[in-house]
């Protein structure tokens, strides 16, 4: 009995493993399947034996496994082998495991409470019974140490040594006993029922507004690319969001010289920059005239004046209103936009234009 008690000691010793961090909770239920070998008590004068044992059982917390389990062992006696001697039993088994993150295996401790059924022949001579039997019931309790691995390859595998303490006190071999203490040592397997359940991610959460989805100045260009976020009505906005000079290209519309009327071609661009104006409702121009150096300074304002006016009469007979018009305004020579010293620059200089107002 004094080996049996320093083993109890021992496996008391080893339940004092370090506490660790605690892996992902996995709730399934699980078979295992054990076989090992029943270091049996001295005083029972049994020999030592193989058992197995078969169970079911499921983790109830991230560190907290029960276990339902069947065992059942056949050794033989020490002095007279033709007496059989066998038990079996069951046994409800608490492990708590200590597991930690990315390590394969993982320690645990374990107690258990169980029913252990002894059937036991003995040597009844002279009694023409003989061998005689004894079936026999009593609790046991159980106490032990044990590695397993994580269910990460399907399978886990588990290694365990316990004390199991039999209040068998009806032994015949051993009338003097009141109980009987076993060691176990076993490896066996836990096979997973299911497959792992897989918890889907929350939701993300309620996404508002970006920027690329506003526009507080209402001018077509959202907050994120608009450089210009105070741009005013009526403005023609570029990609980014900055007011843009449109230009209405008149160029064409020259005059002959000292002549305030419109050519032919001078029509055709006159007529587009009517389209253009009409697209763009909100648009306002400066109808603006222009002359060569030749003649007097008031000569060339008169003639520049008339050619504005020629111009500006085109548009608002042509469907474009006079409240988008400034002018017409005549500069006579005073913008050349090229030399007046050869007939083409003078020609390039004897023009109208519209100026873009907003």
């Amino acid at each position: 009995m004094n080996k049996k008690l320093l083993c109890a000691a021992l496996l008391g010793g080893l339940s004092l493993a370090n506490h660790a961090m605690a892996q992902e909770f996995d709730d399934r239920w699980y078979l295992t399947g054990s076989a090992g070998f029943n270091l049996q008590d001295d005083d029972r004068t049994t020999r030592n034996a193989p058992f197995v044992g078969l169970g079911l059982g499921k983790f109830i917390s991230p560190n907290w496994s029960l276990d339902g389990e069947l065992n059942y062992q056949n050794p033989n006696f020490d002095d007279n082998q033709d007496l059989n001697w066998s038990q079996y039993g069951i046994s409800l088994d608490l492990r708590r495991h200590f597991i930690s993150e990315g390590r394969g295996w993982n320690p645990y401790i374990l107690a258990g409470l169980g029913y252990q059924r002894s059937e036991e022949e003995y040597d009844a001579f002279p009694s023409p019974n003989s061998p005689g039997e004894r079936e026999d019931g009593n609790f046991a309790a159980k106490i032990g140490v044990g590695l397993q691995t994580t269910f990460d390859k399907r399978i886990g595998v588990r290694a365990e040594v316990a004390y199991r303490a039999d209040f068998d006190d009806q032994s015949h071999a051993a009338p003097d006993e009141s109980w009987f203490g076993d060691v176990l040592a076993s490896v066996g397997v836990v096979i997973p029922l299911g497959p792992k359940a897989v918890v889907a991610p929350p939701p993300p959460p309620p996404v508002g507004p970006t920027c690329a989805d506003l526009d507080d100045d209402g001018d077509g260009v959202n907050n994120c690319d608009d450089r210009c976020p105070d741009s005013q009505a009526g403005q023609t906005i570029g990609p980014d969001g900055c007011p843009v000079p449109v230009s209405i290209d008149l160029k064409g519309v020259n005059f002959d010289f000292d002549k305030s009327t419109l050519r032919p071609d001078a029509v055709a661009i006159l007529s587009e920059a009517t389209e253009i104006l009409k697209r763009y409702p909100d648009l306002r121009v400066e109808v603006a005239g222009h002359t060569d150096s030749v003649g007097t300074d008031a000569y060339n304002q008169g003639l520049s004046e008339r050619r504005a006016k020629a111009v500006y009469d085109y548009l608002t007979s042509n469907g474009v209103d006079a409240s988008r018009l400034v002018g017409p305004n005549g500069y006579g020579e005073s913008r050349p936009i090229d030399t007046n010293e050869t007939a083409e620059g003078r020609a390039r200089n004897r023009r109208t234009e519209l100026n873009v107002q907003n």
